[in-house]
């Protein structure tokens, strides 16, 4: 079922069709018309999910509901909002509408102390450890299924054994360099064929350059000087991967469609975004690679929100 929005002067935001059924039931301050909140007044700064959030906790312009609320932080916390993971994490440790659970609060307040939320790291002390992040902030058990269809396609002839002269070249220092940060050669292989064809001077129409199609952002973010040069592009491409496999626990489907659309999106629709370029990308990508899981080290980043807590110890 596609997603209704609930209407609110601010702006709007789109929510689990169960939500906005609420929303759409409930009555409304005097001189509000039925199912409008008014969030102006809620919270300066704050997006509209959070404020909307708001005034169902508080039965501010509606008609108080801790359910909705707590549906529409945690659409806000899976976004990366800090206010709206310490507001969730406020729900677990008081038991504010939800079961009480110290754990899984102290696993969001640690997520928004990290992000610099102030509150939250004060709270951290009266929690004690960390659990796992509540099930509405997880991944989608529908794309695992998807993801296993998609790789028992049966694999057909190997599209690097037998290479022309220059993409052979190429394909060689590739696998070199892939070896020095600790990629798979083969998925190396695979990202390279699929962004530019073995072109060192490929370039898109938003801008992204070389073999490993880096924009401009990511190619300063990973010292790239040169993206025209195989190895200064590969060089990035490969840090950038390894970065994302990190992020992602292993998990390569998410890390291409990051690599694609960026870990933001992945991280705001709790899985590979709903974007047919993206998609296509990550499929075609799997296909030749032939596995969702890759190994990965633990110590570069701290894992994504959609994850942590969930996957297995690096392999």
């Amino acid at each position: 079922m596609t997603p209704l929005k609930v209407h609110c002067r601010t702006g709007c935001t789109q929510v689990a069709p169960w939500v906005a059924a609420m929303v759409l039931t409930v009555g409304t301050a005097a001189g509000s018309a039925r199912g409008e909140v008014n969030v102006a007044s809620v919270g300066a700064g704050l997006s509209s999910t959070v404020q909307t959030a708001r005034a169902f906790e508080h039965g501010e312009g509606v008609t108080k509901d801790m359910r909705i609320a707590a549906e529409l932080y945690c659409q806000a916390a899976r976004e990366g909002e800090p206010e709206a993971q310490f507001a969730l994490g406020w729900m677990y440790a008081n038991g504010r509408g939800l079961p009480r659970n110290d754990a899984t609060a102290a696993a969001l307040f640690a997520m928004a102390a990290e992000a610099g939320h102030r509150q939250a790291a004060s709270m951290l002390a009266f929690v004690g450890d960390k659990g796992a992040l509540p099930e509405c902030m997880r991944l989608p058990v529908v794309a695992e299924a998807e993801l296993d269809a998609l790789l028992d396609i049966a694999a057909g002839p190997d599209p690097f054994a037998e290479l022309p002269p220059a993409k052979r070249k190429i394909a060689d220092a590739v696998e070199k360099l892939a070896a020095r940060f600790s990629i798979d050669p083969r998925l190396a292989l695979a990202v390279v064929a699929v962004e530019s064809n073995f072109q060192p001077g490929a370039r898109s129409v938003k801008d992204a350059r070389g073999l490993m199609q880096l924009i401009p952002e990511t190619a300063a973010r990973f010292n790239v000087k040169d993206s025209y040069n195989i190895t200064d592009n590969v060089r990035g491409g490969l840090a950038y991967l390894r970065w994302l496999l990190s992020y992602y626990q292993g998990r390569v489907s998410l890390a291409l469609a990051a690599y694609n659309a960026g870990e933001k999106a992945v991280d705001r629709h709790r899985g590979i975004p709903p974007y047919a370029e993206t998609r296509d990308y990550v499929r075609r990508i799997l296909l030749l690679y032939g596995s969702d899981r890759h190994p990965y080290d633990a110590r570069i980043v701290t894992p994504s929100p959609l994850i942590a807590n969930q996957a297995p110890g690096p392999s």
